[in-house]
């Protein structure tokens, strides 16, 4: 169990981790390739010509075959719309059956397709993009529940199959007769919080493809049983969008606000990332193009996100239904973890994305509560005597340089590797927040400013190689110094000798909370000073 949660077990009521909305993509893979496809025709279908003719016809055909099983299903054909979907399909699924097509909605979408280019007696295939009309059949699922296929109606009969974890728990659950209540998209009470983990924890591979095949069969009636034996046409499901979510749910709204308004301020300053590796737990390289950054997203909304990107995804954390902090992450390619595609990967998938919360919200926790006792702290100030007699200076408080370095220590960049870093990793950064170029602060003044944290046994640097490593230790003194700086000495200072003379007017309600906790220390601070007789004649 991480650290947030053993420190704020008292508020929570109980926690739960799985999958939540699972999108993948299904490929006939013998016909991704266009003399593959001729072959099929050849050995299967009479030595048919695949003429722009024969696959507008086999399209046609899916059509027609569409409209009259929405007739025996009783699930009428309804034109997308441009909203979300999901809320629109919520009216057709009031009473349900199992294994039941609800409605299929019908948009056009890009898809990629076979194509006959050339003449007819002299042509080739190749495939193309292009916008067509495809169907998306909204099921409710025996097993699964609430879920959709996508289907493109010509070859090579690409399709996109979306699963929701939580579905699939709820039905277990009440097979397993475990009471629970259902809120949205998450679990906001249960009788049974350690059944409910085992239950998500038992989702495999076998569980997503059994349901993907399923329907992927019944909805390409081009292929008889025994070409999907014979010649493979059958569809194999690859990782499309995967979305993982640790669910925290509190005893009372109250705690969970306060909470939640202390990471979202956090997450303004202290350890604000521009950078990401060391959570997704990869390193980032010159190759790396994706985009790594952290931003809070809908501040003025009642539910702010606070989102951190990573390559072709993200974790974000935020409060959903009053009681629930939830950290998601998601990605879009689950190669940016060092995954494989195939859904067979799924165990692996899942004990990285269990890492990247656990890295999360540990590193969370080190931001909101650090401790250092007092007489660490006039240690960590005091010099430094090496065994060969050398003299280090010891860390001081207002020392821009040294709480230049903490700034660049403290990014979330350098977890991915380890939280080990080259001097490189750091010199820009430093730079940057010294408002230095290179001539004023050199490599050597680096070196000599990182010196001092390795003296204090804060940083360490690893074995045979050039690169460094922060301790645990380090980090949280890192935070402490930077905290102590920039949220406290430095506001107050700025307060005492320098108040800007907007804010006296500004009503107390329009102020921030923090602004109006630093404002009544001030306060309190001439209180005492009246008292003592210091006051200015």
């Amino acid at each position: 169990m991480n650290d947030f949660y053993e420190h704020h077990k008292g508020s929570i009521k109980f926690g739960y981790r799985c999958f939540d909305r699972i999108l993948l993509n299904g490929l006939i893979q013998p016909f991704q390739q266009p003399e593959r496809v001729i072959g099929f025709f050849n050995a299967y279908r009479d030595g048919a010509r695949v003429t722009r003719n024969k696959l507008r016809d086999i399209a046609e055909q899916f059509q027609n075959w569409v409209k009259n099983r929405s007739e025996k299903w009783g699930a009428p054909i309804v034109e997308a719309p441009a909203g979300r979907r999901d809320d629109f399909v919520d009216s057709y699924f009031k009473h349900v059956k199992p294994d039941q097509v609800m409605v299929i909605l019908r948009a056009r979408e890009p898809a990629r397709i076979l194509t006959a280019i050339g003449k007819e007696d002299r042509w080739h295939l190749q495939f193309a993009q292009r916008w067509i009309v495809q169907y998306n059949f909204y099921i409710n699922d025996a097993r699964w529940g609430r879920m959709f296929v996508r289907v493109c109606p010509y070859l090579p009969f690409s399709a996109r199959v979306c699963l929701n974890h939580h579905h699939w728990l709820a039905q277990r659950l009440r097979k397993e007769k475990v009471g629970f209540q259902q809120c949205s998209n998450a679990f906001l009470k249960c009788s049974d919080p350690r059944k409910l983990q085992q239950l998500a924890d038992s989702l495999s591979a076998r569980d997503l493809l059994t349901c993907g095949q399923k329907w992927l069969a019944c909805f390409t009636p081009f292929f008889k049983d025994s070409e999907r034996k014979q010649a493979g046409c059958q569809h194999r499901l690859f990782f499309s969008q995967v979305e993982y979510c640790d669910n925290l749910i509190f005893h009372r709204r109250a705690a969970l606000d306060q909470l939640g308004e202390r990471l979202l301020d956090a997450n303004r300053t202290i350890g604000q990332p521009n950078k990401i590796t060391v959570i997704f737990g990869r390193k980032v390289t010159k190759q790396y193009k994706g985009k790594l950054q952290t931003v809070i997203e809908d501040i003025d909304l009642p539910k702010p996100v606070i989102r951190s990107h990573y390559g072709h995804g993200f974790i974000k954390q935020y409060v959903r239904d009053h009681l629930c902090l939830r950290t998601e992450p998601a990605t879009n390619d689950v190669t940016d973890y060092a995954i494989k595609k195939a859904v067979e990967n799924l165990p692996q998938l899942r004990e990285r994305l269990d890492s990247i919360c656990d890295h999360y919200l540990n590193i969370q926790q080190d931001i909101l509560e650090t401790f250092v006792d007092r007489g660490q702290l006039r240690k960590l100030a005091e010099p430094t005597v090496l065994p060969n007699g050398k003299r280090i200076p010891g860390l001081k408080l207002d020392q821009p340089r040294q709480l230049a370095l903490m700034h660049a220590l403290v990014r979330f960049a350098h977890i991915a590797a380890g939280n080990t870093f080259h001097t490189s990793d750091l010199y820009p950064h430093v730079l940057q927040a010294l408002h230095l170029t290179p001539d004023q602060y050199s490599w050597a003044s680096l070196r000599y400013d990182l010196s001092k944290l390795r003296a204090k046994n804060l940083v360490q640097k690893v074995a045979q190689s050039r690169r460094y490593c922060l301790l645990a230790q380090g980090y949280s003194v890192c935070l402490v110094f930077l905290k102590l700086f920039n949220r406290i000495y430095a506001p107050l200072t700025a307060g005492l000798l320098q108040p800007v003379g907007g804010d006296s007017k500004l009503q107390r309600e329009k102020r921030s909370q923090l602004d109006r906790l630093y404002q009544k220390i001030v306060d309190n601070l001439d209180l005492l000073i009246n008292e003592l007789g210091l006051k200015a004649a």
